[in-house]
């Protein structure tokens, strides 16, 4: 492997220097069919499932609570849980929460649910 070649750090802190909007995910890489993206939470989302795919929840700075219709999972700093496929949830941040999300390619932020919160493409940072 050349010096060119090799892959390069990624820092996850700069990364999320680098935007401001809520709920408007950003891919910072990508593994195989898998996008690593960060994204600033603040407030309720929208209730979604993603019918074809789990989904990765890691909070990198804030507090997080998922919803689920049957009961919560709140996350702190530093804390992850797996949004098993098809689970109906919805993400909640009292105050601003940095996460980064593992999820395939073609996965859509709302989910089944759509509106006005879909992020179609979302952008590469």
């Amino acid at each position: 492997m050349s010096q060119e070649s090799l892959p390069a750090a990624i820092n996850l802190r700069e990364k999320l220097t680098l935007f401001s909007e809520l709920w408007s995910p950003k891919i910072v890489a990508q593994m195989n069919d898998y996008y690593f993206k960060l994204v600033k939470v603040e407030g309720e989302f929208v209730w979604h499932s993603h019918p074809e795919t789990d989904e990765v929840f890691l909070v990198m700075e804030g507090e997080l609570r998922i919803d689920f219709r049957d009961g919560a999972v709140e996350l702190k700093q530093g804390e992850m849980t797996v949004v098993p496929r098809g689970a109906e949830h919805r993400p909640f941040a009292q105050r601003e929460c940095q996460i980064l999300l593992i999820e395939p390619v073609e996965t859509v932020n709302t989910g089944d649910a759509g509106g006005e919160r879909t992020v179609v493409d979302p952008e590469w940072i």
